[in-house]
């Protein structure tokens, strides 16, 4: 790679398009966690109303690490809200160590598609956005000294967890469903197999595993090719346009949250 990392902090790994181009796999990652899994079956609206969904989630993500101190406060009352009756067998949506886990993918999965398309991190590069990236539990339920202390106890922790992993045929039939584009228009189900295949390429091996999906040597064949096109093609884009999903979530966010009275959100 040729080109310079441009920014790898919170802000430049989330504010990236690529970012949010990858949450189906982040999705994945964060379901494959047996109570997070039975937990998102029972109570989520991902298949029914994807849109709320991602908007939700893309508000949280995109207040925490952009917004100011009012802005921020906001999107965690409203995430706690909506996390209040979310509670079935073996899942409390309040659970630090599920939290801990949701944070931790998300780090997983934003270091591992910035330096795809980026180049790989300095060990001190690394350290810093791994510090930095625990705001996303810390903001909620996860106390500071849960978070792990550094990338060496964060790799000791990733792989205890994933090392363990077993997705059950309900949780499998509910990616398979998510994949396949759930209850989004027909028209844009043709993109969905594009989706799948590259969700399905930038998933740890093991998780893919766990999930049952077919992944063989063609496919990592043509997933190596899509990337050696997609790189240098995403990288040549002006940061205008690679900014530009992220501009947009941030003005949905923000109008929508301006417009909830303040003793609304804060519960």
């Amino acid at each position: 790679m040729t080109r310079r990392r441009l920014d790898a902090t919170v802000q430049g790994v989330v504010g990236e398009a690529a970012f949010l181009l990858s949450s189906p796999r982040r999705f994945l990652m964060e379901i494959a966690l047996p109570p997070v899994g039975h937990g998102v079956v029972e109570r989520s609206k991902a298949l029914i109303d994807p849109v709320t969904r991602f908007r939700n989630t893309s508000a949280y993500i995109f207040l925490v690490a952009f917004g100011d101190d009012e802005e921020r406060r906001r999107v965690v009352r409203f995430v706690n809200r909506a996390h209040a009756p979310v509670r079935s067998d073996g899942y409390n949506a309040f659970d630090p160590k599920l939290q801990l886990w949701i944070a931790a993918v998300m780090f997983h999965g934003g270091r591992d598609v910035y330096e795809r398309f980026f180049g790989r991190l300095d060990r001190a590069e690394a350290e810093r956005l791994y510090r930095e990236f625990a705001v996303y539990g810390t903001s909620l339920q996860v106390p500071e000294e849960m978070w792990p202390a550094d990338l060496d106890a964060f790799d000791a922790y990733w792989h205890s967890v994933v090392d363990d992993l077993e997705v059950d045929e309900t949780v499998r039939s509910y990616a398979r469903v998510l994949l396949s584009g759930g209850d989004l228009p027909i028209i844009v189900r043709p993109a969905m197999a594009l989706n799948r295949f590259f969700t399905l390429g930038l998933l740890d091996p093991r998780i893919r595993e766990a999930y049952g999906f077919t992944w063989t040597e063609a496919h990592q064949r043509w997933f190596d090719r899509l990337m050696r096109i997609a790189v240098p093609a995403y990288r040549t884009l002006p940061a205008a346009a690679r900014h530009l999903p992220k501009k947009l979530v941030l003005r949905d966010a923000r109008k929508r949250f301006a417009a909830v009275p303040a003793h609304v959100a804060a519960g």
